[in-house]
């Protein structure tokens, strides 16, 4: 427990020995280090300051957040970081999902390892100006699970914030696992004191996603952080129509594929046809959506991102959706929500020559 820190065999949702509930509140009860921690003088966490030292070269952090998991928030705080990169400013992007860290496979930097200097830890590098720090680069290998309780992963994260040197950092985009647990509290506990700019929220368009996020921004709302904005990603189907399948079922399941004859009858008879962008609604938004939460609680959105196949295989290839122009129906929406955030929060970074 030395500086402060939390022990490795402390309860779930553990206070931390500086807390004036340690020793005392009822996640305390019947922990070994009970007694300790209840007659340990208290004090400022010196970790505290040497976050702040670090974190005094990053002039903007964002959190990207959501209540719900598999929303695609880890693509967008990929996309978002891939953006960011490419208008010249200088990123990090912090993997802090302990349990599931999906960034590095959608960064392209699966199989990396971390590299210390006498700085501290190094981020791996997708681009000079994008660095990524996760504990995925740390895995013996990918399909290695990490079985922690909440202190040990709080830990890290602490660690992950004083321990390495991103340099001068225009923007630091943390993805956060799903939920309002112990990640969260902590992000929020170790970096409020350098200034959080604040949230991004990821949602789907239905109700049952829409319950969990409503949640994410009652938490916002209650430890401080700023809403900057709700993201309504996979917002239906939307893909080029020459770009599906065209299949005859039967009534037992078994398919034919005629999307050659399709695609050949459409080439001769109505060839404007094959310009055309198909859109399905994949999931039930007659609620509203995201659009209708946020008029509800009174918080900014920011736009809808489409449901689009090459989106998908951009973030399984760890690829920047920008890049190419294969994402013609993602792309322009996410570039309009990274406009709106520039717009609206750092215009005066806009003016500023990379």
């Amino acid at each position: 427990m030395e500086n402060g820190e939390i022990p490795e065999n402390a309860n779930e949702h553990c206070p931390g020995p500086q807390s004036e509930s340690a020793g005392k509140s009822d996640s305390c009860q019947g922990c070994p280090n009970q007694e300790v921690c209840a007659t340990a003088p208290k004090g400022p966490d010196p970790d505290l300051v040497a976050i702040a030292e670090r974190m005094a070269t990053v002039k903007h952090k964002i959190l990207v957040l959501s209540g719900k998991g598999g929303v695609g928030k880890s693509t967008f705080s990929a996309q978002l970081s891939f953006a960011l990169a490419a208008k010249d400013f200088q990123v990090g992007l912090l993997d802090i999902d302990i349990c599931g860290p999906s960034i590095p496979k959608m960064l392209g930097l699966e199989g990396q390892d971390i590299h210390q200097s006498n700085l501290g830890w190094s981020p791996v590098y997708v681009e000079s100006n994008l660095g990524v720090m996760s504990i995925g680069f740390m895995l013996p290998n990918p399909d290695e699970a990490v079985i922690w309780r909440g202190p040990r992963k709080n830990g890290l994260i602490k660690q992950f914030l004083k321990d390495v040197y991103w340099g001068e950092l225009d923007f630091l985009v943390v993805d956060a696992p799903p939920g309002t647990s112990d990640e969260h509290i902590s992000i929020v506990q170790f970096l409020q004191a350098t200034g959080i700019d604040g949230a991004i929220i990821v949602t789907t368009p239905q109700q049952v996603s829409l319950i969990d996020v409503r949640k994410e921004v009652s938490f916002c709302k209650k430890v401080g952080v700023p809403i900057l904005g709700v993201v309504e990603n996979m917002s239906g189907l939307c893909q080029p129509l020459k770009d599906f399948r065209f299949l005859k079922m039967t009534e037992n399941g078994e398919h034919t594929d005629l999307t050659e004859k399709v695609i050949e009858f459409m080439r001769e008879k109505a060839p404007e046809m094959l310009d055309l962008i198909a859109a399905s609604e994949v999931f039930d938004s007659s609620g509203g959506g995201a659009a209708k939460m946020c008029t509800e609680m009174g918080v900014p959105f920011l736009g809808k991102v489409p449901l689009d196949p090459q989106l998908c295989k951009a973030a399984e290839e760890g690829k920047s959706c920008f890049a190419e122009q294969k994402c013609c129906t993602s792309a322009p929406a996410l570039k309009n929500i990274v406009e709106k955030l520039m717009t609206n929060y750092w215009h005066e970074e806009m003016s500023v020559e990379h």
